[in-house]
C-alpha cells in the first residue's frame, strides 16, 4: 500500500482494462450489416437463427454478409428482400451503431442501422421466426454476442 494520493490521469483500473483481450494471429474479418427495423409502434423486429445455422435459436437483427464490391447498405438493401420481402432504399438506413467481436475463428464487424420506412409486408422467407418486440424486453431474447451489446443501446435511444 502507497501513501502517495492516486494519480487522477492514471485511470487504468478496473473495468475496460481488467476483461482479457485475444491474443494471437488476427482473425479473418467478416462484415456484416444489421437493421433494427421499427414500426409505428416503436417496436424493433428480430429474427430467431433456424435450426442447422451457427448460433440456432438465438434472436437476431436482420440482416447478413456484405459482398465483395458492396456496401453495408447495399447488403442490408438487398438482404432485407431475400430474407423478409421488403424494400427499402439506402437512403432509408441511418447508421446507430456498429458491433466488433471476435468469435473463434473469425472477427465480426456489424454496423448497425435504423429503418423505419419500407414497403412491403414483413415475412419470414428463410425459415426464421419472427417478433416485434418493445426495446424495453429485447433484452428478455438471448442474442449472439456481438448483438447482446447493441440491445441497451436501442433501449436508451428508443
Amino acid at each position: 500500500m502507497s501513501d502517495r494520493p492516486p494519480d487522477p490521469l492514471d485511470t487504468g483500473s478496473g473495468g475496460c482494462w481488467e476483461a482479457e483481450e485475444r491474443q494471437g494471429p488476427p482473425a479473418r474479418l467478416l462484415l456484416v450489416a444489421a437493421a433494427a427495423l421499427i414500426d409505428v409502434d416503436g417496436r424493433v423486429l428480430i429474427a430467431q437463427r433456424p435450426e442447422g445455422r451457427a448460433l440456432a435459436g438465438l434472436w437476431e437483427f436482420p440482416g447478413g454478409k456484405v459482398d465483395s464490391g458492396e456496401t453495408p447498405e447495399a447488403a442490408l438493401v438487398r438482404e432485407l428482400q431475400e430474407e423478409l420481402g421488403i424494400d427499402t432504399r439506402q437512403s432509408c438506413l441511418a447508421p446507430i451503431a456498429f458491433a466488433s467481436h471476435g468469435y473463434d475463428d473469425f472477427h465480426l464487424l456489424m454496423p448497425l442501422y435504423a429503418c423505419r420506412t419500407w414497403r412491403g409486408r414483413v415475412q419470414a422467407r428463410e425459415g426464421q421466426a419472427l417478433a416485434w418486440v418493445k426495446p424495453a424486453r429485447l433484452g428478455d431474447y438471448d442474442m449472439p454476442p456481438a448483438d447482446a451489446p447493441l440491445v441497451a443501446l436501442l433501449r436508451d435511444l428508443l
